[in-house]
């Protein structure tokens, strides 16, 4: 497989980083049509748990099938597909070595009624990651929640894990808990501070929300506004979030979010693209529509990435 040089200049960025996470980073940046690009399209299908398998998938009920998904990334041409054990194990040997897997590691429940304390059990292993055949694993952090402390730190041991055996870390960062109303979830100083949190932590690849122009935290408003930061945008907020990481040394890639109408989903990925981060990470917006609806999406969003 031969680099091309906008893989190996964002490969320049993760100094430190063992040449198995490297890697497998360049597997998942050469796979699919954007192989080679910078740019990522990824399709996370971790919903089951986390709202239910009838919110998730009757609305589309071949997605009840894991195989569904795995064929559904493969077919569209994506870098990437992130699911936790239970599915990833269950289409392991029909498809490997088809696409780059990413293990998401810990996750939550809808049954749980947890909000200032908010958190997901680790529900995998990194040997597990190994054993399936993954580039990566991912996981889930809730800055602002009392239990983000222990968070930090069970991804720190899991991170130096899968390094130390050459995956790279994929980091899911969303505020949450605290003082944080609901639309604070989504403020930009709140998000680029979880965008900068997840860096900080070691992460190779961040995913966060896309932000809106609120500004949720009262000392950083402060700043913004003093500072005159533009945030007006969803552009300049896209931006601004990729300057958060490192000053765009790390990927970044921003979530679907709840099933939308596609010219919001294509609104998103044009000012993800304008605004320099590296891509989609889209679940419920793909494998919850008819599967050729899903995949004339992604085809469309692909080629937004590659204009």
């Amino acid at each position: 497989m031969k680099l091309t040089r906008r893989v190996r200049e964002i490969l320049d960025g993760y100094e430190g980083e063992t040449p198995g996470t490297k890697a497998n980073l360049a597997r998942m940046l050469m796979a699919g049509r954007l192989g080679g690009t910078g740019r990522m399209v990824i399709l996370p299908v971790d919903q089951g748990f986390e709202h239910g398998p009838a919110r998730s998938f009757a609305v589309n009920p071949a997605a009840y099938d894991p195989h569904y998904h795995y064929q559904l990334a493969i077919d569209a041409g994506l870098n990437a597909y992130a699911a936790p054990l239970g599915p990833l194990a269950a289409g392991a040997d029909t498809f490997a070595g088809s696409i780059p897997t990413i293990l998401k590691m810990n996750s939550a429940n809808s049954l749980s009624c947890q909000k200032e304390n908010a958190d997901q059990a680790v529900t995998a292993s990194v040997d597990d990651a190994l054993r399936l055949g993954c580039a990566a694993i991912g996981f889930t952090i809730y800055p602002g929640s009392d239990a983000m402390y222990d968070q930090f730190e069970e991804i720190r041991d899991l991170s130096r894990e899968a390094k130390a055996k050459g995956l790279a870390t994929v980091i899911w960062s969303y505020p949450r808990g605290g003082d944080l109303t609901k639309e604070g979830e989504l403020a930009v100083d709140v998000v680029a501070y979880a965008a900068h949190m997840a860096a900080l932590l070691g992460a190779n690849i961040i995913k966060v929300k896309l932000p809106t122009a609120d500004l949720g935290n009262k000392d950083s408003k402060k700043v913004y506004e003093e500072k005159k930061i533009p945030v007006a945008t969803q552009i300049e907020r896209v931006q601004h979030v990729v300057q958060c990481c490192l000053n765009g040394k790390r990927i970044v890639v921003f979530s679907g979010g709840a099933a939308k109408g596609e010219d919001s989903v294509m609104d998103d990925a044009r000012a993800i693209h304008a605004g320099g981060g590296n891509g989609s990470i889209i679940g419920r917006n793909c494998f919850q529509r008819p599967r050729e609806e899903a995949l004339k999406l992604l085809d469309s969003i692909i080629k937004i990435y590659k204009s």
